[in-house]
């Protein structure tokens, strides 16, 4: 399983001032911001003191609590709490450890293997958890159109006996096999459609209480008294205010009214390192992008989309606009990652470059909208405009909330030319075949938003086979076979990052103890526990 090279890109601002520690300790009492929302809230299961609480500022909304195919940052964030898989990543390391199951998987051939279930393992309600959740679960998230592409190299799941899986797999997966079953979290059978869209079990340490995932609702969890796994519920409580206002999540943690705080504007870390919390910088794969509408003239050219990354000024772009808090992309994976690999094609500011891909394509005099999503990449489109329009290429900017129900696969044209978005499919887990499976393999990004399996000569079938050949191979092979990926990625640019980011997150070190920023989203309150005074 690969490993993220975390501890060599971190950057800590230390906390502050005397006067700063003394009101993160006594802030508790304040309230957080004017919203309606405040850490010092008791609504909802909390049955514990304000001490006795763990709090954060989250900065993404959900109301879907289902574990089946679930890829929200609030809500994938929860079910690292609530559930537990068969194996879990450690979201820190990237490293896989046995979760509810015994130990490693027992291996009967290449494309069979066995998993014993952990001893005495309960989910919250105090019902024993039994092979029959764990098939229904996997055969679940199987057949649910997101998570079906991770687990494509399933044959099947069969109960050997109450406490026993058997997995028969397609084709031999051993490198990959337990960071991918780690995907899935188990629920019980008996669950309803609408209590797993609505109040769902698990076995996890948290168990939900009340669940708010609108902007400025609140999710609070209570201890599963039942669980008997490595990192119990570390306060009587915990509880997440959902606030996407970047103002309010600062002010909820310089205030002291939570503990930890999620996405820190980098505007607000002297702010809040001066009122005494800490605000750390984790180098991750997390990116803003450029995804490109492959069935339409010109950006059906692929000297046409890479004249796009020659002509816009990344190093600049990072130093204004996210204060350095950010890496050029020389490879589709960061330096940071164990798989990394410089691409054979490596985007560099060179406009004249730009300018000639242009003509040779065509496409000279170009004019086109820039469709950025209204969050934070949305302060990158002006200094990309400017660029593109330096190089000839004239730029309308069009902010908006995406609509991705309008960009599904469609016997028509999709409605926009080139999109700028952020994206991190991470928080699933981090090897190379996952990665590049989100954007890149047969689903929703090539059959409908990038197209790019139904362009005309796209080298999109060549890239499944190599992706294929690499499941398959020997770590050794793997890599050869993935760096081939990586340079088609590169070459074609159907969607293709600007820079891969470095997610800060906030803290008050002197209320909280064994917490650890991760480098994609989600909080993480695994192992950590509220600092008695």
């Amino acid at each position: 399983m690969q490993m993220q090279k975390s501890q060599l890109s971190r950057r800590t601002f230390i906390a502050g001032s005397a006067l700063a520690a003394v009101a993160a300790t006594t802030g508790l009492s304040l309230t957080g911001c004017g919203s309606s929302t405040s850490g010092s809230s008791s609504s909802g299961g909390s049955t514990g003191t304000v001490a006795d609480k763990l709090t954060g500022a989250v900065a993404y909304t959900s109301t879907n609590v289902n574990p089946i195919g679930n890829s929200s940052a609030l809500m994938l964030a929860a079910t690292w709490h609530v559930f537990e898989g068969l194996y879990d990543l450690d979201l820190h390391t990237y490293k896989t450890h046995p979760s509810l199951a015994k130990g490693e998987p027992t291996k009967v051939s290449d494309t069979e293997y066995e998993v014993a279930l952990r001893d005495g393992a309960l989910f919250s309600d105090g019902s024993k958890v039994t092979a029959a959740d764990v098939v229904n679960s996997f055969e679940k998230n199987m057949a649910d159109g997101t998570y079906g592409a991770f687990l494509s190299f399933i044959e099947s799941v069969t109960a050997k006996d109450d406490a026993t899986v058997t997995f028969k797999l397609k084709y031999a997966f051993g490198s990959l096999l337990q960071a991918r079953l780690s995907v899935v979290k188990i629920f019980p059978a008996a669950l309803t459609e609408d209590q797993l869209k609505t109040m769902p079990i698990g076995s996890g340490p948290w168990a939900y209480a009340t669940v708010n995932g609108d902007d400025g609702g609140t999710m609070v969890f209570e201890p599963n008294k039942h669980y008997t796994g490595e990192y119990p519920a570390g306060a009587a409580s915990m509880e997440w205010n959902v606030l996407l206002d970047e103002t309010s999540r600062t002010t909820a943690l310089q205030e002291a009214s939570v503990q930890v705080m999620e996405n820190v504007p980098d505007a607000n870390a002297d702010q809040l390192t001066a009122a005494g919390a800490s605000v750390e910088y984790v180098q991750g794969f997390n990116q803003a992008f450029l995804m490109f509408n492959t069935l339409k003239a010109p950006f059906n050219d692929k000297r046409v989309r890479q004249a796009f990354f020659y002509a816009i000024d990344v190093d600049k772009l990072i130093k204004n606009q996210m204060n350095g808090n950010a890496t050029a992309v020389t490879g589709f994976l960061p330096k940071t990652h164990s798989n990394y690999h410089e691409a054979s094609t490596v985007y560099t500011y060179d406009p004249e470059k730009a300018k000639a891909l242009l003509a040779e394509a065509g496409a000279t005099g170009l004019s086109f909208t820039l469709l950025t999503n209204n969050n934070w990449v949305k302060n990158l489109a002006a200094q990309i405009k400017n660029d593109l329009d330096a190089a000839g290429i004239s730029c309308t900017i069009q902010e908006e909330k995406i609509d991705w129900s309008k960009l599904a696969e469609s016997d028509s044209e999709l409605p926009y030319d080139v999109m700028l978005t952020p994206g991190d499919p991470t928080c699933f887990g981090n090897d190379p075949d996952l990665l590049m499976t989100w954007w890149y393999g047969d689903n929703v990004w090539t059959r409908g938003r990038s197209c790019w399996k139904k362009q005309e000569g796209s080298r999109w079938a060549e890239l499944q086979e190599l992706m294929q050949q690499a499941r398959e191979a020997t770590e050794g092979a793997q890599q050869s076979l993935w760096n081939q990926c990586f340079d088609i990625i590169a070459d074609e640019a159907p969607l293709y990052p600007l820079f891969h980011r470095k997610l800060a997150t906030g803290y008050q070190p002197k209320m909280i103890e064994g917490f650890e920023p991760i480098a994609t989203t989600g909080l993480v309150f695994l192992g950590a526990k509220v600092r008695k005074a």
